[in-house]
C-alpha cells in the first residue's frame, strides 16, 4: 500500500495593485459585465413579453374548450 501524497501547490507573491496589466484586465471585465448585464435586460423584457403572449393564448384556448364543451352538453 502505497500513500499517495497531495500534490504541490507553486506559491507566488501577490502582484501589487499597481500592475497595469491587471488593471487592464480588471477594466475589461468590468467593460464586459456591463454589455452582458445590458443583453441580459434585454432578453429578458422579450421573454417577460413572450410569456404574457402565451399565457393569453393559453387563456383563450381553455376558454374555448369550455365553451366548446357546453356547447357539445347543452
Amino acid at each position: 500500500m502505497s500513500t499517495r501524497t497531495p500534490r504541490r501547490r507553486i506559491l507566488r507573491p501577490p502582484q501589487p495593485d499597481g500592475d497595469p496589466r491587471r488593471q487592464q484586465k480588471l477594466a475589461r471585465r468590468r467593460e464586459q459585465l456591463h454589455k452582458e448585464q445590458e443583453n441580459l435586460a434585454r432578453w429578458m423584457t422579450r421573454l417577460k413579453r413572450a410569456f404574457h403572449a402565451v399565457e393569453k393564448h393559453q387563456r383563450t384556448v381553455a376558454r374555448l374548450e369550455r365553451e366548446i364543451g357546453q356547447l357539445e352538453q347543452g
